[in-house]
């Protein structure tokens, strides 16, 4: 392994040499253009290996969730995991393929409205999950209907915060309220929640009333984890960043991610008595959840010193907020 080392390091380095002498065809290449293209390189793989991980920890958690407590005993959740759930109840069709099928039309959705990548990661979790219902045996741990609600949305929920922390989601109804409150007056919240009301209706008519409230008590415990889980599940978060690379993360928030930026004329580097107050441009945009993990590694990139303040926010209106990300 050690004797291969070298080799692959130089491919990665002839790799990164051609980028840059193709986005740079006629300027000299500098050592240190040459190590600040590796740096940007080890943190792409870094939040890369991270994002596997949630994934998949995730995957691990929303599969014992569902074949553990609420699979066996009909119970369903909120949104398309729901409606899968509901089919099988009832007809007992195979709740992987369910899974897959009705998934399907929003990461193609997602791929449009959102970007490539969240639809990438969305469709690996979403066939991982329904991988993992297939194969992996989990135990039936109780069959107290409380404990199925509480702890059944609890792993559940958990599952979805980790995919969602790791750029995709397991379930494809939030994909469906981001383009539909762009041409209503709704917001997500309001969609997702007229959704799940129609879920439960029709599982109250199809089940019966009990399992249609312990199924409502299993998507509170859900929502709740996940809002736990993601620190905070709003429809947008505005972020503010002081870095004195401003002018180049400028250029990757309206080039790259396709967001708006409003720039601050402030101060930075307060000494121990206040004095030493150097000029800095301040930054400030508007982003959706779904979008936090990629923007913190493109700053990451460009300056890994960069103070950023997050803050959730309800909803906006006018931006660029609302507009399609550019790819």
């Amino acid at each position: 392994m050690n004797k291969a080392n070298p080799f692959f390091k130089q491919v990665i380095f002839q790799r990164v040499w051609n980028h840059l002498k193709k986005n740079n065809p006629e300027e000299t290449i500098s050592n240190y253009d040459v190590a600040k293209e590796f740096y940007k390189l080890r943190v792409t793989a870094t939040h890369l290996y991270k994002d596997i991980l949630l994934i998949s920890f995730g995957i691990l958690s929303a599969g014992f969730g569902l074949k553990g407590f609420l699979l066996p005993n009909n119970f369903i959740d909120g949104g398309v995991t729901g409606i899968s759930l509901l089919v099988t109840a009832v007809t007992g069709f195979s709740l992987p393929i369910l899974i897959l099928v009705i998934n399907l039309p929003f990461m193609i959705l997602g791929y449009a409205q959102i970007s490539k990548s969240f639809a990438f990661k969305s469709i690996t979790a979403i066939v991982g999950l329904a991988i993992a219902l297939s194969i992996i045996d989990y135990p039936v741990i109780t069959s107290d209907k409380l404990l199925i609600s509480v702890f059944g949305g609890f792993f559940l929920g958990a599952g979805i915060g980790l995919s969602i922390r790791g750029g995709g989601v397991l379930d494809g109804t939030e994909v469906l309220a981001i383009h539909l409150s762009r041409r209503t007056g709704l917001t997500i919240g309001d969609i997702i929640l007229l959704f799940n009301i129609m879920i439960f209706s029709v599982a109250a008519y199809l089940l019966s009333i009990e399992t249609a409230l312990y199924s409502i008590l299993t998507y509170l415990a859900a929502s709740k984890t996940v809002d736990f889980i993601v620190e905070g599940v709003e429809e947008y978060t505005g972020v503010t960043i002081i870095s004195s690379h401003s002018e180049e993360l400028r250029k990757m928030i309206t080039e790259r991610l396709g967001r708006g930026v409003t720039i601050y004329n402030g101060k930075r580097g307060f000494g121990k008595r206040g004095d030493n107050l150097n000029p800095s441009d301040i930054i400030y945009t508007v982003i959706t959840r779904l979008e936090i993990a990629k923007l913190k590694a493109e700053t990451e990139k460009i300056d890994p010193n960069a103070f950023m303040v997050m803050s959730s926010i309800k909803d906006t209106k006018g931006g660029m907020i609302k507009k399609r990300p550019l790819k």
